[in-house]
């Protein structure tokens, strides 16, 4: 790797640690030449696959799309902002771990409504309702019914 300080290509790591949950690299790098210190981080390049949507269309995974449904699930719900990036991070990685590189929206929403089920029942069936597209209020009854098995 290349100094920032001086472009020599002779570096040697002095010091490397896990950071992220165990996802990422931190690493402590000396130039040879200049003697500068620098930190790099390194982390595995995991594609997340593209989703196929209901029309049979394929789109690039949108994190940002994830994070706003899950919020809209849970407005004005106790949910702390770190359990939802906990959430949609473990969504990312179960999307990661199939190892496909396309993965239908309905794989998509049962992972969100998992993690939803998880952090709270409210939000689990305000999603679910648009998700599932209930109809009537026996289906929203049903699925409450559901939750308390």
């Amino acid at each position: 790797m290349r100094c920032p300080f001086c472009a020599m290509e002779e570096t040697k790591v002095i010091d490397s640690r896990l950071v992220s949950d165990g996802y990422q690299v931190r690493r402590r790098r000396e130039c040879g030449y200049c003697h500068e210190r620098f930190t790099t981080f390194e982390s595995a390049e995991v594609i997340v696959p593209k989703i196929i949507k209901n029309d049979g269309s394929r789109e690039p995974f949108d994190e940002d799309k994830l994070r706003r449904g899950i919020q809209h699930a849970l407005e004005k719900r106790p949910v702390s902002s770190d359990d939802v990036e906990k959430a949609i991070s473990r969504i990312i990685y179960q999307l990661r771990a199939t190892g496909e590189r396309d993965v239908k929206s309905q794989d998509v929403g049962r992972l969100v409504m998992a993690e939803l089920k998880e952090l709270d029942k409210v939000a689990y069936i305000r999603f679910a309702s648009v998700y599932l597209s209930f109809d009537d209020i026996n289906q929203f009854t049903n699925e409450i019914e559901k939750l308390k098995d």
